[in-house]
């Protein structure tokens, strides 16, 4: 089993942030992801067994506004395992995507991100998100999105237009915004 859980946020504007921190949130986010995936998915497909759970979010649904950096790596990582899954099947590799919400660890904290409403609101119990992720890697479903809220969410953004999307993740992750 592979688990690729890396991520790495950046919170503010684009035009604001120093280019060596958003170089290293998509080094992070998608690079070593990938060299990861391609390393160990190779030697799964080519001993024809093997599961993959890579941790996404339902920040790649939307435009992410002070957080475009971040929003973006993670819809090329949701987009990206439905794409590998694909390529593995029939190969006795399974590829699962877990795409979580906003969850209670330090990322918000890392990411600059404390004095946003995002980062101040109740957000998932990681033991929850785990929880799902492992359980739809071992029932080798394709995709899982975690907590109910977030489910909602993530319809919601398959259906609401990307600059109404952009306009309310402002609200939640626009520097100052924590009420």
């Amino acid at each position: 089993m592979l688990f690729a859980n890396a991520g790495r946020g950046l919170g503010h504007g684009f035009l604001d942030q120093d280019d060596a921190e958003w170089l290293r949130v998509i080094d992070t986010n998608i690079v070593g992801t990938l060299l990861l995936l391609k390393k160990i998915g190779r030697q799964m497909r080519d001993r024809g067994e093997g599961r993959i759970l890579i941790t996404g979010s339902i920040a790649g649904f939307m435009p992410g506004t002070f957080q475009a950096i971040y929003n973006g790596t993670k819809a090329f990582i949701d987009s990206f395992s439905f794409a590998l899954r694909e390529e593995l099947r029939d190969t006795g590799v399974t590829v699962t995507c877990l795409m979580p919400g906003a969850t209670e660890t330090r990322f918000f904290e890392r990411a600059g991100l404390l004095d946003t409403k995002i980062g101040q609101d109740e957000k998932d119990d990681p033991k929850d998100v785990a929880k799902a992720g492992y359980e739809a890697l071992m029932a080798g479903e394709g995709d899982v999105v975690s907590g109910w809220k977030n489910k909602i969410q993530s319809s919601l953004a398959n259906v609401t237009p990307a600059e109404t999307l952009a306009k309310q993740h402002r609200k939640m992750a626009e520097p100052g915004s924590a009420g």
